[in-house]
């Protein structure tokens, strides 16, 4: 993607972002099959979107992931890719996505990866 036109954008009181640390375990399974599981996620608040779990890349099953020509632009974080499931069947195609070049102001979230909560069967948390 040519992205010498890109707008960038930092995050502020119009549009705020923050990341923090979730001190509780996440796991997120498609039916019987545990996709991620840490203790290391992050907290992604940006302005009025529900919140999003970052798992690091570690601590998902990358051989259940297939990489999509998928991808996106935000002007405050960049450049986004994308991952299906395929073991979920259509409902999961680029169920997952992840900023793999962040800008600054959120490079907390590369290596990460995110999942939307309505193309997987459950992300939940424990103590």
């Amino acid at each position: 993607m040519d992205t010498t036109a890109r707008t960038v954008r930092i995050p502020g009181p119009d549009h705020p972002i923050t990341i923090e640390r979730n001190p509780r375990r996440v796991v997120v399974k498609v039916g019987d099959r545990v996709i991620a599981d840490t203790r290391d996620a992050l907290v992604l608040r940006e302005a009025s979107y529900p919140a999003a779990q970052y798992i690091p890349r570690r601590d998902a099953d990358m051989a259940l992931l297939e990489r999509t020509d998928h991808a996106t632009y935000c002007p405050y974080k960049g450049e986004c890719s994308y991952y299906s499931i395929p073991l979920g069947g259509d409902r999961t195609v680029n169920a997952v996505w992840t900023y793999e070049h962040p800008y600054d102001a959120v490079s907390a979230i590369k290596d990460h990866l995110a999942f939307y909560p309505t193309r997987v069967d459950s992300i939940e948390e424990f103590d």
